[in-house]
């Protein structure tokens, strides 16, 4: 006598479809997470490499001080305590290396509005900045041929570091305004103009220190009315 054979159950199109689906998925979610695992992390600058680009910038600035826009590359890496390779790593060209000392020094001014405004009263805070703003004056005259000789000229490079030194010195007065230090009818770049003047009218060496001189009078002029 023969069994009974239980029928087979046979999948229906659609179970036969959520199962192909949930196949995929999971071998879908196994790709992703070993995608994941494999990816990389985004890697951060090391501090060395930082340590060498700020060594670097600082050497070439004082290089192109003494030499202009013609001083050595090899030079400038040997007095940088670095190979050659090193500073075309940071600085492929002459140009770039020349660029990145003039944004430097535009990016101390911005960086010291915010740290002398955290830190001193609103007037000490405005002396502070524009003293140092007279330095930038000194070195960016220091280093004009070397931007003059740059690709195009030096002109959007001008223009792009203008808007941040433009912001300075703006924070600053209103900071002063609001304080009631300053009048409030003063125009803030009035003051940079005053700065920039006596440095391209100078002829003499010492014009740095009747600029600093001036910044006091300014200060002093720009004073509410009692």
């Amino acid at each position: 006598m023969t069994g009974i054979r239980s029928p087979v159950k046979t999948e229906s199109v659609s179970e036969s479809l959520d199962k192909i689906s949930g196949d995929y998925l999971r071998l879908q979610d196994f790709f992703d997470m070993n995608a994941k695992h494999s990816k990389p992390p985004l890697r951060k600058p090391r501090t060395d490499a930082l340590r060498n680009r700020e060594r670097i910038l600082q050497v070439a600035k004082e290089a192109f001080t003494r030499s202009g826009a013609d001083a050595s590359l090899d030079d400038i890496a040997k007095e940088a305590g670095i190979g050659a390779g090193t500073l075309y790593r940071h600085f492929p060209t002459r140009d770039a290396l020349i660029e990145a000392v003039y944004r430097t020094e535009v990016e101390k001014l911005a960086a010291a509005e915010k740290k002398f405004s955290e830190n001193l009263p609103p007037i000490e805070a405005l002396r502070a900045w524009m003293l140092l703003f007279v330095d930038y004056i000194a070195t960016k005259h220091i280093i004009a041929p070397a931007l003059n000789t740059l690709v195009g000229g030096p002109s959007k490079l001008y223009e792009g570091s203008r808007g941040q030194i433009q912001g300075a010195i703006d924070s600053l007065v209103k900071r002063a305004i609001k304080r009631g230090y300053i009048r409030g009818d003063l125009e803030p770049f009035d003051l940079l103009r005053a700065l920039v003047g006596v440095s391209n009218v100078a002829s003499s060496p010492d014009w740095q220190q009747s600029a600093k001189r001036l910044v006091d009078i300014l200060i002093a002029g720009s004073r509410p009315l009692k």
